[in-house]
């Protein structure tokens, strides 16, 4: 779970969530919607998929990027469980 909080702690990669949430793209796609270089995305994409929030395709010559919701699933059922007081 420390890869999941490390990965939404950050808003670039916060941002890059919510661009997959709208639609599958490639990793020149997401580079072009930010003003830094395509190493630091693709450093971001590599922190975003060692905490399983998003998966790769190799495509040819292209990779594209898509969004998995089952990691943020579990936290949000952990968050709720930590949240609910058990009745005696």
């Amino acid at each position: 779970m420390n890869h999941l909080f490390q990965a939404l702690s950050d808003p670039t990669r916060r941002k890059i969530l919510d661009m997959l949430k709208k639609k599958d793209l490639t990793a020149g796609e997401i580079a072009d919607a930010f003003n830094i270089s395509k190493p630091s995305i693709s450093h971001h994409l590599d922190i975003l998929k060692r905490a399983n929030l998003v998966v790769s395709e190799k495509q040819g010559q292209f990779i594209t990027y898509s969004i998995n919701t089952t990691e943020l699933d579990e936290l949000i059922k952990w968050m709720y469980h930590l949240g609910v007081k058990k009745k005696k």
